[in-house]
């Protein structure tokens, strides 16, 4: 696949670049897809006793406990140009998975992570304005409508709750490819899961002072913190330094039929065949509008 995309403002995006060059790189990326609906679909056991803040509170803790022992990044030491992407992706952290969590608890993981999917989706036809792009908007469109089935009985809050995780990734996939041009490692990551999780620390002192904590929703939390943080975290970072984020973006398309997979096994939810058609419909819009021939758009240069 030929990457000559800019993938941040004034800057080359990278092409399959290291060891393995593009099968690592695919690889790296279904297992952090993978590992992220596992460590959903676990946290979701938490919902009844300490709801998605809580699990989100949670799993920013375990992320920083995890990452800033291994980063060790000198924040003392950042500048402001480090500061204020690592400071916005922080923020990005949080809401994306309150986000997330919240369309989870309300209409299901599958539906959840179709819904959040736009935001990739959303980054990939940035690139261009043409008309092929605009048949790809208005199917993905058409494929949302399809999937929830907007009516009187609708879940809204959990429509909008899956959106908003839909912008929150779109920004995510954009910061952590500025961020990992501008801190080594894993530094940046660790910066901001510590952002986060201070971010989120009245909703675990507000949970633990109600004692709702228990052991199993603790546990729960944790698993979602190792599976659906620690591990894509640390996973997307790495791939956002070999791929162009359009890449990134097309093969996220994955995510929703791994989490209406993983819906299924870990729990008991069934989709529909209206709701797979939504799905499929969704993930067409990504394939085709990122793999569409002499697609070398750039990102616009907004700073």
């Amino acid at each position: 696949m030929t990457t000559t995309a800019v993938d941040a403002p004034g800057r080359p995006a990278p092409a399959f670049t290291g060891t393995g060059g593009k099968p690592v790189s695919i690889a790296t990326m279904l297992f952090s897809g993978t590992s992220t609906q596992i460590g959903a679909a676990v946290g979701a056991h938490a919902f009844s006793a300490i709801g998605p803040p809580g699990v989100v509170a949670v799993r920013q803790l375990v992320a920083a406990c995890v990452l800033l022992p291994v980063a060790r990044p000198p924040m003392h030491r950042f500048t402001w140009r480090q500061w204020w992407p690592t400071l916005l992706l922080g923020l990005v952290f949080s809401l994306m998975n309150l986000g997330l969590y919240t369309a989870i608890d309300r209409v299901g993981l599958g539906l959840a992570v179709t819904l959040e999917f736009l935001g990739p989706l959303g980054v990939a036809l940035a690139r261009s304005r043409t008309r092929l792009d605009a048949a790809c908007a208005v199917f993905a469109g058409a494929g949302v409508v399809v999937l929830v089935a907007p009516g009187p009985s609708s879940d809204w809050l959990g429509i909008a709750a899956g959106l908003l995780g839909a912008a929150c990734w779109a920004a995510y996939i954009l910061l952590n490819a500025e961020v990992g041009a501008r801190l080594p490692g894993l530094q940046a990551t660790a910066a901001a899961s510590t952002i986060a999780t201070l971010l989120c620390l009245p909703v675990m002192i507000m949970l633990a002072l109600n004692g709702k904590f228990t052991a199993p929703a603790v546990l729960a939390a944790i698993g979602a913190g190792v599976g659906s943080s620690v591990v894509p975290y640390a996973c997307d970072l790495m791939v956002l330094r070999r791929v162009p984020a359009q890449f990134f973006g097309v093969f996220m398309s994955v995510n929703p039929v791994l989490a209406s997979l993983v819906g299924i096994v870990l729990l008991g939810e069934l989709l529909s065949a209206r709701e797979w058609l939504g799905v499929v419909m969704v993930i067409a819009a990504n394939v085709v509008t990122t793999t569409a021939p002499g697609r070398r758009e750039k990102l616009p240069r907004s700073r």
